[in-house]
């Protein structure tokens, strides 16, 4: 096929007039155009009276390759699609393997082992996704927190309530097969070509469930309300693990565990210290949610044309001269700031969008990074940096006056270092409800004093991101995992048959970069 790159589409502009441009750059008439297919859609917002969609395009012609060589457009090159193919199995163990996590990690590595003929006994620590639905929702009324169902565990991992987005920075082919089985499972088709894709928690919530329909159709055996209690293991081999179920605690042979925690498995990380498995502590960043009015920061990135486009979203980061950065992260269009917490005590925020992402705030982590360094007064060892965000989950608890109700302040008091009486024009999303008051006991001064820093720097990119009446609200802790899981080249940990995987392990950052790390664990089994 020939790809055609940055073709300008104005605002408004259908598929037909996509495919007469298509034609022009390459001088053959429209109907000479077999197939069209959509490469990658983004927003070109450089020039606020221009602002327009951009397109990258595949096109089937006869005679491609007289096409291409009449043509004198740079944009126009040839292309061979190359279809993702799973390496000969060769493993030969009457045990099947146990893939620990259903979030995207375990349950891509669980799909692509069934799929080619390997199927698996998935654990699950929380529910299945209606039963957590309800345990959630259930929380962020009323704050009644039920420790084994919540944001951040159950079917469909920590992703499952948040904005469901696709982005990845890396650029590996079996991307293309993560994003070919979410469509599958009823992602919507524009996940494939969108420059920012997005599912949305609403419609990730049913992929989920109908990714672990698929998982027992071909073999699986699925169980929730199933946490790993243990491992067995000799002369180095894993040989089991102990499990805690509904019934109690149980065994099972095995001699290949796919363990994918979740950034939040703490007694699963202790466990695994206490087993001798090797570990290591791993930088990650802290900081608040910030709230402001969608309508504000569309204006702001799209100009006269903010109303004619989705939602816009944000990407900002500064490096400040204490040495520290600041940066935006998991922004959500139109979305809200929800309650994370998954222990008793301690408060975490996050964000949260529906697919229509049409709510009146947008809100993102605003962060600053920290490191092995800043966890020395938290001990030493691999688990440092969990001790380090258990600190400042239990502070920002406490500030909030307890029931999980988040400390929170306007960006114009925190500036100002003065607490917050109330809200401006800003409403705060985070339900059960917000505290008003100052947000520097909840997290250290060094983090505090970053963002005050980066505030005024970030609005010179964005204006309007350091609005006096935007809502900061604390404390998101859980921006990736605080520990490396350490495995070799073949996936492994030094316990041979352990494989730890995706975000929760430490090698993965999003939805996108788990699953494809689930599916590349899933080979290294399959080899054997």
């Amino acid at each position: 096929m020939i790809r055609i790159q940055n073709i300008p589409l104005p605002v408004g502009g259908d598929l037909e007039q996509l495919r007469r441009k298509a034609a022009r750059t390459l001088g053959v008439r429209p109907g000479a155009l077999k197939e069209i297919q959509l490469v990658r859609q983004s927003i070109d917002a450089r020039k606020k009276q221009d602002v327009h969609y951009v397109y990258t395009v595949d096109v089937a012609v006869e005679q491609e390759n007289g096409v291409l060589a009449a043509c004198t457009a740079r944009n126009v090159s040839l292309v061979h699609p190359v279809s993702y193919a799973f390496p000969e199995v060769k493993r030969h163990s009457a045990t099947m393997p146990v893939v620990v996590g259903m979030g995207p990690a375990g349950l891509f590595a669980a799909l692509f082992l069934a799929r080619n003929g390997i199927p698996c006994v998935v654990l699950e620590r929380g529910q299945d996704v209606d039963t957590r639905t309800k345990d959630v929702e259930r929380f962020w009324k009323d704050g009644t927190l039920n420790p084994g169902s919540n944001v951040q565990f159950g079917e469909g991992g920590a992703g499952t309530f948040s904005d469901g987005k696709l982005t990845t920075g890396t650029h590996d082919p079996r991307i293309a097969a993560v994003m070919d089985a979410l469509v599958q499972a009823g992602a919507p088709e524009d996940v494939k070509w969108s420059h920012k894709p997005h599912i949305g928690t609403d419609i990730l919530r049913q992929v989920v469930k109908t990714i672990r329909q698929e998982l027992i159709s071909l073999g699986c055996d699925v169980r929730f309300d199933s946490c790993l209690a243990g491992l067995e293991h000799s002369g180095g081999q894993l040989s089991g693990v102990w499990v805690e179920g509904p019934q109690g605690r149980y065994r099972l042979d095995c001699d290949a565990l796919v363990l994918a925690p979740g950034h939040s498995a703490r007694d699963t990380f202790r466990m695994l210290e206490q087993e001798g498995v090797p570990m290591e502590q791993k930088s990650f960043a802290i900081g608040v949610r910030i709230e402001h009015k969608q309508k504000l920061i569309s204006q702001a990135q799209y100009g006269p044309f903010w109303d004619k486009l989705p939602p816009t979203d944000y990407k900002l980061a500064c490096h400040l001269p204490n040495g520290r950065s600041a940066f935006t992260f998991c922004v959500c269009p139109g979305g809200h700031v929800v309650a994370s917490a998954s222990e008793p005590g301690q408060l975490v925020t996050n964000g949260m969008s529906y697919r229509s992402r049409d709510g009146e705030n947008i809100n993102g982590g605003f962060l600053v990074g920290v490191g092995p360094e800043d966890f020395q007064a938290f001990g030493s060892g691999p688990l440092a940096g969990v001790r380090f965000q258990e600190r400042w989950e239990r502070a920002a608890f406490q500030a909030g006056g307890g029931n999980f109700r988040a400390p929170a302040q306007r960006v114009e008091d925190f500036l100002a270092c003065r607490p917050s009486q109330g809200p401006g024009a800003v409403q705060p999303t985070y339900q059960p409800g917000v505290t008003w008051t100052e947000l520097d006991g909840c997290l250290p001064d060094y983090v505090t004093d970053t963002l005050r820093g980066a505030l005024p720097v970030l609005d010179r990119k964005l204006h309007g991101f350091a609005c006096p009446d935007g809502v900061l609200t604390g404390v998101e802790s859980r921006s990736s995992s605080p520990v490396r899981i350490v495995r070799d080249e073949t996936y492994q940990s030094a316990l041979r048959g352990l494989y730890p995987c995706g975000e929760g392990a430490g090698y993965a950052g999003g939805i996108v970069s788990a699953a494809v790390d689930g599916i590349r664990v899933a080979e290294a089994v399959a080899r054997g």
